[in-house]
Formats: structure tokens, sequence, C-alpha cells
């Protein structure tokens, strides 16, 4: 089954085509098999939230909105599961907001690398990052620590998709402001975040990317109230209530 012969009105439509993206990205090169295991736990958490965005997300979706529309220099963080996802919705945001697109992986390898540069340039990407990797995140040990320098080295807000609680922790202590999208909200880029959005990524994006247009005309004062008005921890909170209580309405 393509992604084109799943119909939307089927009641798991966003499951099945999620499944057969990160499918599909693992066929490529693009997602590696640990990928399909990330998949599958986030998915479970989507379940328990009603496979829904949340009131606590939506308005933390704005709220990353208003950030990247302030930044000087914002940079989307691109891994296998993203780039599989949401290849095209990353790239419109990056374009609504003036970001750059770094890919940074933890099952690094120039193959990889490569393949979702080109996919993410399929999709429209313009000079993707990633693959100079000439600096490192103090204090990792591991091969998310190479990027670039004039990409989330140098990035004042780093939007960073799905869970990658290590790297989170390293970019917070370099005094990044980090945007987080993360279904588990125990995670701890969810705890380390500035905006913690627990929300499905094929969600979130998109959402994010509307409520940059529809902040487009604010301004920077207006912004910063969206920001100052924001408590991370309530919104954390919030989604792990609802994920505990399990309600499907």
């Amino acid at each position: 089954m393509s992604e084109l012969d799943i119909p939307e009105s089927h009641p798991r439509y966003e499951s099945l085509l999620t499944r057969h993206r990160i499918e599909e990205g693992v066929e490529k090169g693009i997602t590696s098999k640990q990928g399909l295991i990330a998949e599958g736990r986030g998915e479970a958490f989507d379940y328990l939230l009603g496979e829904q965005t949340i009131p606590s997300a939506d308005e933390a979706e704005r709220v990353a909105a208003a950030h990247l529309l302030l930044a000087d220099h914002p940079v989307l963080s691109v891994n296998g599961n993203v780039a599989a996802l949401v290849p095209g919705e990353t790239v419109e945001l990056a374009e609504v907001t003036g970001s750059a697109i770094e890919v940074n992986l933890f099952n690094r390898t120039d193959e990889r690398m490569r393949a979702i540069v080109d996919h993410l340039e399929a999709h429209g990407a313009d000079d993707v990052k990633g693959l100079s990797a000439d600096a490192r995140i103090p204090g990792l040990d591991h091969e998310r620590a190479k990027v670039d320098r004039d990409g989330i080295y140098e990035a004042d807000v780093v939007l960073v998709p799905l869970e990658d609680g290590d790297r989170a922790e390293a970019l917070a202590e370099m005094g990044k402001t980090e945007i987080v999208i993360d279904l588990n909200p125990l995670s701890r880029s969810v705890q380390t975040a500035a905006v913690p959005i627990v929300d499905n990524i094929i969600r979130a994006v998109p959402n994010i990317t509307a409520h940059v247009r529809e902040l487009a005309d604010s301004s920077d004062g207006e912004l910063q109230e969206i920001i100052d008005a924001f408590d991370a921890e309530e919104a954390q909170t919030a989604a792990e209530n609802r994920i505990r209580s399990g309600r499907l309405d």
C-alpha cells in the first residue's frame, strides 16, 4: 500500500500514514532501523493523547512560532525520522521563518547524511547544513556532537524534533532556546526545553507554520508577550496528565 492508497476517511489514517513514511524512509536509507522502534513508542503516547493536538500543545506551537519569528539565527534540526515524516512541511516552516535546516544524526554515516540532504532538497530545501561538521557541541561524545559552525553551533533558537535528550541538555548548556517536539512528556528533551511541544510531529510542524503565518505581522513586543506568558512546566504537566488519564474524547 502506498501513501496515496490510504483513504483520509480511515479512522487510523494518521497512524497508517506515519508507519508508511517511516517504512519507506528505512527502504531509502533515510531512517535507521532504531527509528522504527522510536516511531512505535511515540504512537503509543499519541494514542493516549487521543491522536489530536491538545490545547497545551497548540499553545506551545504558537509560542514556538513567536520564538522562530524573533530569532536572529533559527535552525531546524532534522534526523532520519523527521526527514521521512515531514520533509515538505519542514521546508515550508524554514521558508516562512527564515530558518536554516541542518541534518544531525546519532547513527551518522556519510551515505545517510547525503541521502537525507538529497531527500530534503527533493522537497524544495536549499543549502541544507550538516555535511561540513566543522564544529562540535560541548559535552557530547557521540556523532550528534558534530554540527555546522554556521548552523546549530551558532544558532540562537533550535527546533529539536523527536526525542534527543542528551543533545537537548547540551544545547541548553550552550544557552540556546530550544523548541522540542516529542510525544513523551517525561523525556529529558521535554524537561529541558524552553518550549516543550507534546504532539505528533506530523501535526506539530504544520501547526507551527500556521501560527507563524497568523503572527507574521505582529510586532516584536507582541511576540515577546506571547513568549513571556508561556509556562513550560504547565505545558509538560498538562500533557502528562492527559496521557496518564488515557482519555480518548
